[in-house]
């Protein structure tokens, strides 16, 4: 609608009345469609000509640009050049014009300069001129070009808006022919006779058009033709002996020399996303993130240079794929920051390239943080008969997992876990342990919150009898004591077995752990006098919740 509306004010209203029934050529985004109808696109980024005639000294023609994609083109700019005199127009986007280097201030009224007619409204702008009694009228709204001609097409007329299907040589190449068309001059004008230098002009010129000139691109057809012609012996190979993966390819570094750079599309992705790595791979106690070779070169990174908090942590280079892989683990930590945020315990640290003490820095720097973590469980209730003696919950956490398990013994050595065969009495002591594995017991400790029965499966439900109570042994019964809460990766406690009154039911244990960052002994409930005291530690705030249960 928007097209059609421009056409209706553009040529219906500003053009003069005898332009009515003119034959138009439109040219929008990739597209052109020319005097007869004929539709073709515009597949790379040149520029087109596409209304010229020799004899009458004028050419118009387009210019294509890429915008959101790299593979479409658009229409970008219109250009009315003049032989006599030698001037030329540049219809630009944002309503401006250019009258050869000049910008020019133009209005609704418009102007007349050197017979060509400029104005320009809200829909856009327009050029007209009158050359040997054919006038032709041209529009450009910053996204579509159209050019009208008030009489039928002569027969010296040329260009896409003659014919939409002669794109192949309607080319113009004006960013790339300049250069290529050295192959016409000394010293390679004394081989012209003997090898056509024309096939050598339109291959550079034809990729030039599709492709920037860089990794001594040009250099290659010049050097192509020369030694075609034997007028000289070839330079060194480019990138001789740079050995590069699949992914890759040898180029030009932005810093300078050459190196294995990315292909497409391989990098598309990790541009797309704006990263430089994989995915940060967290597995036990060990954290890596891997940075794309390539990419490095293409920022101009030297990766040899880059470590972790840790100065002397450094980056180690796969030879066949060159991926630069960063790690830490129990046994090195490089400086691995370790902190609570209240729900999580994170593990963080960084790849950079640095000075930290300078407090200002003039040149480029390099930081890249990652980290992994461990995660409470959400609640999960496990019920069973304790004469099955345990339960296992597996804690999942990204790609970090710890499992957390709970089993019940009639010994305070804990080597006679109770069986199905095991009978239980009131009053008969019973050891618990909670035990962890998969933590890092250098870092990590677990603390037993807390414990309660219940006469049903549900934690919430009631009645509720205590038997640990922020940490220590609830007083009210002098039969439990706790063992090594806090202090490691596991912990026991032990009570003497009971029923709920009134009933001969299942009794049902919960118990709810944290994990906590070992500092000192801040991990340590204080159960020293009456009152029970929590020394200040850095657990993490949600506990999980683990259940056994039993019949009498």
């Amino acid at each position: 609608l928007e097209l059609f509306f421009a056409f209706l004010t553009t040529f219906c209203v500003s053009t003069p009345a005898g332009a009515a029934g003119a034959d138009i050529c439109t040219v929008t985004g990739p597209a052109v469609i020319d005097f007869t109808g004929r539709f073709s696109p515009v597949t790379d980024l040149c520029v087109y000509s596409m209304l010229s005639d020799s004899s009458m000294g004028f050419e118009v023609f387009a210019t294509f640009r890429e915008r959101r994609r790299r593979d479409v083109s658009f229409l970008d700019g219109v250009t009315l050049k003049l032989q006599d005199p030698a001037v030329q127009f540049h219809l630009q986007q944002g309503g401006r014009v250019q009258m050869n280097d000049a910008q020019l201030n133009l209005s609704s009224s418009g102007q007349m300069l050197h017979g060509v007619w400029i104005s320009k409204d809200t829909t856009g702008v327009m050029a007209n001129v009158t050359i040997s009694n054919h006038t032709i009228y041209l529009f450009f709204d910053g996204s579509t070009a159209q050019i009208h001609i008030e009489k039928p097409v002569w027969s010296s007329a040329d260009g896409l808006c003659v014919n939409a299907s002669s794109i192949s040589t309607q080319r113009l190449n004006l960013y790339s022919s300049s250069s290529c068309n050295i192959l016409k001059e000394s010293p390679f004008s004394s081989c012209n006779a003997d090898i056509d230098p024309a096939p050598y002009i339109n291959a550079c010129s034809n990729t030039l058009c599709k492709y920037p000139s860089v990794d001594g691109l040009w250099c290659h057809f010049l050097w192509a033709y020369a030694r075609a012609c034997t007028l000289t012996t070839s330079p060194a190979a480019f990138c001789q002996d740079k050995v590069c993966s699949d992914h890759e390819f040898c180029g030009e570094k932005i810093s300078g020399g050459t190196g294995c750079l990315c292909r497409a599309v391989f990098a598309y992705d990790y541009k797309q996303s704006n990263t430089l790595s994989e995915p940060t791979v967290c597995r036990k106690n060990s954290g890596s993130v891997t940075l794309i070779g390539c990419l490095l070169e293409e920022r101009g990174v030297d990766y040899s240079v880059l470590h972790l908090n840790d100065r002397s942590c450094r980056g180690e280079m796969d030879q066949e794929n060159h991926m630069v892989t960063f790690s830490f683990d129990s046994s090195n930590s490089c400086g691995t920051e370790i902190m609570n945020n209240g729900s999580q315990i994170i593990y963080k640290n960084a790849i950079k390239y640095q000075n930290s003490s300078d407090i200002i820095t003039r040149q480029d720097q390099f930081y890249m943080d990652f980290s992994c973590l461990h995660t409470q469980p959400e609640t999960k209730i496990v019920a069973f008969n304790i004469k099955d003696s345990s339960v296992v919950v597996i804690v999942k956490s990204g790609e970090w997992n710890y499992t957390v398990a709970m089993k019940a013994y009639t010994d305070p050595g804990l080597t006679h876990a109770l069986e199905p065969t095991t009978g239980v009495v009131l009053n008969q002591k019973i050891w618990v342990e909670l035990t962890t594995t998969g933590l890092d017991a250098n870092v990590i400790a677990v603390e037993t919150d807390s414990c309660w029965a219940t006469s049903r499966d549900s934690p919430s439900s009631q009645p509720r009898y205590d038997l640990i109570k922020n940490g220590c042994a609830d007083p009210g019964d002098q039969t439990v004591q706790v063992e090594g809460n806090g202090e490691g990766t596991s912990n026991r406690f032990s009570f003497n077995m009971f029923q709920f009154t009134g009933s001969a039911g299942d009794v049902y244990l919960h118990c709810k752990l944290q994990l906590c960052v070992k500092q000192g002994n801040s991990c340590t409930p204080d159960c020293s006098g009456g009152a029970k005291r929590r020394r200040r530690s850095t657990r993490s705030g949600r506990p999980a919740v683990i259940s056994l249960a039993w019949t009498q």
